[in-house]
Order: structure tokens, then C-alpha cells, then sequence
């Protein structure tokens, strides 16, 4: 069921790890992404406003509004002027450049938190290896 426009989508929240090395504003975009990816947000569900974001989480409503400009520039993400930003019903083609440029970014965040916990990189690569199904 879609939210309506006067409520976001009830499950939906953002939470912020400001030890991860991560710039709030890509924690925002990939919290988006990832709700979208397992469902949790839908086509035409709405999401928090940017006010009410930047009060949640004790953040500068810029960051927030730089967040939900890339998603809708990207096509993720549609805003009706008075009535809030929603997840776009439109499909969404993601390119090989932003694909890989992702992939990066996971993998670094990956070995950064692998190695505060005092794991080594190839540690890390032998885990993954031994995750992959055959």
C-alpha cells in the first residue's frame, strides 16, 4: 500500500552512523536506494519531508535536500511542489560508471569498518571468497 500525501511511508526511517566515514548525505541517498531494493519502499510511497528529516536526525536540512535532489536527478525520486517527494513509479536505469563507482564505495566502507575491528584486508577478501556460492 502507497503512503498517502499526508503521511510517509510508516515503516521508513533514516538513521545516520557518523563513524562510518560516510558523508550524511550518501547515507541518505543509499538508505533510499536500499529500502527501494528490498521493497520496503515502493512506487509512489512518500517519503519524510525534509524538515522533518533534518529535525529526526539533528541534521542541516541542506544535506537532506542535496540527498533527495540526486535521487531525483537520477530519476528515483519525483517532488510535487505542496504535496512532498515521492519514491517515482518511472523504472530506473542505473549506468555501468555509477554501478562500479558503488561497488567502490561498498568496498571501501567494507575494509574501513574491517579493519577498526582489527581484521586484515585479506582476511576480509578470504571471508568474502569463502561467502560466494558455488
Amino acid at each position: 500500500m502507497a503512503a498517502t500525501p499526508e503521511q510517509p511511508a510508516a515503516s521508513f526511517r533514516f538513521r545516520l552512523d557518523l563513524r562510518s566515514g560516510v558523508p550524511v548525505y550518501r547515507q541518505l541517498i543509499d538508505q533510499v536506494l536500499g529500502a527501494i531494493a528490498t521493497g520496503q519502499l515502493k512506487p509512489g510511497d512518500r517519503l519524510p519531508t525534509v524538515r522533518g528529516v533534518a529535525v529526526d536526525l539533528t541534521i542541516n536540512p541542506n544535506t537532506v535536500v542535496r540527498a533527495y535532489k540526486e535521487l531525483e536527478i537520477r530519476g528515483v525520486l519525483t517532488t510535487q511542489q505542496g504535496t512532498g517527494t515521492f519514491i517515482s513509479t518511472q523504472p530506473v536505469q542505473k549506468d555501468e560508471v555509477e554501478r562500479q563507482r558503488r561497488l567502490t564505495q561498498l568496498a571501501g566502507e567494507m575494509v574501513a569498518r574491517a579493519g577498526a575491528e582489527g581484521f586484515t584486508v585479506a582476511e576480509l577478501i578470504a571471508r568474502l571468497q569463502e561467502m560466494q556460492p558455488s
